[in-house]
């Protein structure tokens, strides 16, 4: 039996993040990159791990990709574990300052109910990055990002809306409409099929409140 792996969020990110991880070795990179605005937390740069550094669009974009939000401590309701303390704790230790502005990366669900997929905890650094604290509970479901790709966008749904619809004509009798089999009534009943599979989208979409990926990674409301 093949078993597909589970998703770490944080290698998802350092996919995206090679080419900034490589330029951060160098301590002096590190210091101008931050220095273009006041940092949120005052840390001791030469202190800091590079591989622990990402830039707000990584962010975003592994967000979007598998259908996480990026938000503010405040909105987490889930639990966090003492791990996670002794980091912050052992952070402000070596660099002699009070930690502030919290952030969690997790899957939308964790922001309402108590669950233990993969949560990231930053804190901002200032110029549009965050360091990476700490990180708990398990990896994310393995097909995640194939299964969140319908909501990156509307084309993305479109097509995925399409496919549903030809594979449920295909697996029609179309002796149940008709006793003539020919192509016409093949299209008939596809568009029969993708109205249908249409309204059944909005209408979960309207009632649950739904919205696309790059709407969501961002926003503290609920229904979205």
């Amino acid at each position: 039996m093949i078993t597909i792996p589970r998703t770490n969020v944080r290698n998802a990110l350092n996919k995206r993040s090679l080419k900034l991880h490589k330029s951060l070795e160098d301590i002096s990179a590190l210091t101008n990159l931050l220095s273009d605005s006041r940092p949120v937390n005052a840390l001791t740069f030469d202190l800091l791990e590079s591989d622990r550094i990402y830039s707000l669009s990584q962010i975003r974009s592994v967000c979007i990709d598998y259908r996480l939000r990026f938000l503010d401590l405040k909105y987490f309701k889930a639990n966090i574990p003492q791990e996670a303390f002794d980091a912050i704790s052992q952070l402000e230790k070596e660099h002699q300052t009070q930690l502030d502005g919290f952030k969690i990366m997790a899957p939308s669900s964790l922001f309402r109910l108590n669950k233990t997929d993969d949560p990231l905890l930053f804190i901002p650094l200032g110029n549009d990055h965050y360091y990476l604290v700490h990180q708990w509970g398990k990896d994310l479901h393995p097909l995640r990002r194939l299964l969140m790709w319908p909501f990156k966008n509307l084309w993305n749904l479109l097509f995925v809306l399409l496919a549903v619809s030809g594979v449920l004509t295909a697996l029609t009798p179309m002796s149940l409409f008709t006793t003539t089999s020919n192509s016409t009534v093949f299209w008939m009943l596809f568009f029969f099929m993708f109205k249908s599979v249409i309204a059944v989208v909005m209408f979960y979409g309207v009632a649950l409140g739904k919205n696309f990926n790059p709407v969501i990674w961002n926003s503290h409301y609920d229904k979205v």
